[in-house]
């Protein structure tokens, strides 16, 4: 079996990956957070057209976002008015993905102590996506309207370059679909151009390991369930 530092290295900074749900409030420096986007976009791409565009907001411009969406998704018929302009999750749910997803939802709330009464509790928790999580800096992840699905493909292994090299530093992600449904807030905020579409948010920082939401550890299938080996 191949072994050495580097390999150690690397497997670390990806298998310590997981999604930090409340952040310590420390900034993180430009410099670093520069460097891990020039570390990513060494990702690969389909014939290098790099379909990313990132927006990163610090201080008050991500505090004026965080205001802006949190403002409408409180108002129940406000936050109808705004859906998503893609399909992340599948449109109908079939095993064993929606057992999944429901085993991480309950997880993650019974941590919380929210039970399946308190829609209030886990409607709250919902809302901390959209102030990033008290992250000190969020990412807006943008691709051009005329890219197709294999851009998309490229772009998610742009997004996991960027969480493993955050790892590396030390620092802590997590990736952030629920920003998809207030696409036209974040453009109104960003003053987005017309051609470019909202991916996903992201939130950077340090994680506060004090607080119980993050030592949830999510299951992974084993490889001998998704794998087959032919010779």
């Amino acid at each position: 079996m191949i072994s050495s530092p580097g390999q150690e290295a690397v497997d670390a900074a990806i298998t310590s990956r997981r999604s930090i749900r409340a952040f310590l409030d420390k900034p993180v420096e430009r410099a670093d957070i520069e460097r891990i986007l020039e570390v990513a976009a060494r990702a690969p791409s389909g014939t290098n057209t790099q379909p990313w565009k990132v927006y990163v907001l610090t201080g008050q411009a991500r505090r004026r976002l965080s205001d802006a969406i949190l403002a409408v998704n409180a108002d129940p018929q406000q936050a109808r008015e705004h859906t998503e302009e893609y399909a992340y999750y599948p449109r109908e749910w079939v095993s064993p993905y929606i057992d999944r997803r429901r085993k991480v939802g309950w997880d993650l709330y019974s941590l919380l102590g929210l039970t399946r009464e308190n829609k209030a509790g886990m409607a709250a928790q919902h809302a901390r996506n959209y102030a990033f999580f008290d992250a000190p800096v969020g990412l807006i992840f943008t691709i051009d309207r005329v890219m197709e699905q294999g851009s998309w493909l490229d772009y998610g292994m742009f997004l996991q370059s960027i969480m493993v090299a955050a790892r590396a530093r030390g620092l802590d992600t997590c990736p952030q679909a629920a920003f998809t449904q207030y696409h036209r807030v974040i453009a109104d905020q960003l003053s987005l151009p017309e051609n470019e579409m909202v991916v996903c948010g992201m939130a950077l920082g340090w994680a506060d390991m004090a607080k119980v939401e993050n030592s949830l550890v999510t299951e992974r299938e084993p490889v001998g369930g998704f794998t087959t080996f032919m010779e």
